[in-house]
């Protein structure tokens, strides 16, 4: 990292890498951040900057082809147009002239100064029409709802199906929020109240969240904080960083103390970790995951939780050895029910990827049916608001399985619990 770049110059150079290279934006961002010695506020800014071009690009290009005719524009050209009219309509904090300004000035300093006079025309143009292009910004939520949130049409259209206009609408708001940060208390380290006065001494301003499927004191959601990750309260294991819906699976599952519990994909750990908590640190969970990064991932989470009764293994044996009471499979997925969360999974996600992964979690229960005990309960979970993958698949298994019942399933719906989505199938054996 170039020390001497502004905010606004290693946005550019970060979403120029995304659409050119590819990869998860979330990822490359890290990388940019990574011994980059930038302060906080710098951070911040750049990641608002990147996160809002990638989460708004389909609105920005309507407004760009308002402009231009419709004329497609070089990459770099168009990310330096989306910049700039993503700060003028998107964020009040800064000043109509100062987008336009630096815009002008990053096309100049990105090898586009013939093009600086077109940038300028096309920012000033929408700078005098800003009340009438605020006025059609919000017309085209209703009249091209994929347009005005910035969604794919095919997604908006499945979503208008299955939830209703409204609902959609209402889903597409969620995703374009940024995400809010809970966290689950460690029980196995003590209670909300130790925790609770820890995070008063850290300045971590928070207040506690009940949701029907947690019991007792345990979720939090925080208001600000300083870096998570330097509190003394998170490096002791006091709590965890997760959505309140990543709950919901091991909570149906319900696994008690002595039991053998098995956990396929595993990793990063949050569930696996909460499953611990229930049992009172007692009785062994085999936390599987077939990638050596991701196991190290479950492998530093436990320890600094204080997690002891959890083993973590690459591969399951080919035929049943193992005969568990519970078995928790939190199947890869679409993860359609975590969009505001990976900011350009819209743009990725289609649907054939959607056939393609309910053979995966087809296999992934084949291979976990094997090894749960007659009487033994099997979680099923997801993050996919998708019923392909969801109850529509479970169904099927479950009449290719007559020896499994289906005992109960739910559905976590962001525009009907406030939370990410997910989805939960219990299944037992007779």
């Amino acid at each position: 990292m170039v020390m001497a770049e502004k905010p606004r110059e290693i946005a550019v150079r970060l979403l120029r890498q995304h659409a050119e290279e590819g990869g998860f934006i979330e990822q490359i961002l890290e990388k940019g951040f990574a011994s980059s010695g930038l302060a906080q506020v710098d951070k911040g800014l750049i990641q608002e900057l990147v996160y809002g071009v990638v989460r708004w690009q389909e609105t920005l290009d309507w407004l760009i082809a308002q402009k231009t005719k419709g004329r497609s524009q070089k990459v770099p050209l168009q990310i330096l147009l989306r910049l700039g009219l993503y700060q003028m309509f998107w964020l009040e904090r800064i000043p109509d002239h100062a987008a336009v300004h630096e815009t002008v000035e990053l096309a100049k300093t990105h090898g586009y100064g013939p093009q600086s006079g077109f940038v300028n025309a096309v920012l000033r143009n929408y700078l005098r029409e800003r009340a009438e292009t605020e006025q059609k910004l919000q017309q085209i939520k209703t009249s091209e709802p994929a347009v005005g949130y910035s969604h794919p049409d095919w997604l908006y259209a499945r979503w208008k199906t299955r939830f209703g206009e409204e609902n959609a609408r209402k889903l597409l708001e969620w995703n374009n929020t940024s995400p809010t940060t809970f966290a689950r208390l460690n029980t196995l380290r003590g209670t909300p109240e130790q925790l609770a006065e820890m995070w008063e001494k850290e300045e971590v301003h928070f207040f506690p969240r009940q949701f029907d499927w947690v019991k007792g004191d345990l979720a939090f959601e925080f208001k600000s904080h300083p870096p998570l990750t330097t509190l003394p309260s998170f490096q002791q294991g006091w709590f965890y960083v997760q959505d309140p819906s990543t709950l919901l699976a091991p909570a149906l599952l319900n696994p008690r103390p002595g039991e053998k519990v098995l956990d396929l994909c595993a990793a990063p750990g949050g569930k696996t970790t909460y499953m611990a908590q229930l049992m009172e640190n007692a009785g062994t969970i085999t936390a599987h995951d077939t990638h050596i990064a991701r196991r190290e991932m479950i492998r530093r989470n436990c320890e600094r939780l204080g997690i002891k009764s959890v083993e973590i293994v690459s591969t399951l044996p080919a035929e049943t050895k193992e005969d568990y009471n519970r078995i928790l499979i939190d199947a890869p997925c679409s993860n359609t029910g975590v969009m505001r969360r990976r900011v350009d999974l819209r743009w990725r996600v289609q649907p054939e990827e959607i056939k393609r992964l309910r053979q995966t979690q087809k296999d992934l229960l084949k291979a976990a049916v094997l090894h749960l005990s007659p009487g033994g309960t099997l979680a099923y979970s997801t993050c996919s608001l998708e019923p392909e993958e969801n109850g529509e698949l479970i169904q099927e298994f479950l009449s290719e399985n007559k020896n499994l019942t289906l005992q109960s399933e739910r559905s976590l719906l962001p525009f009907a619990d406030g939370v990410d989505g997910a989805y939960v199938a219990l299944l037992t054996h007779s």
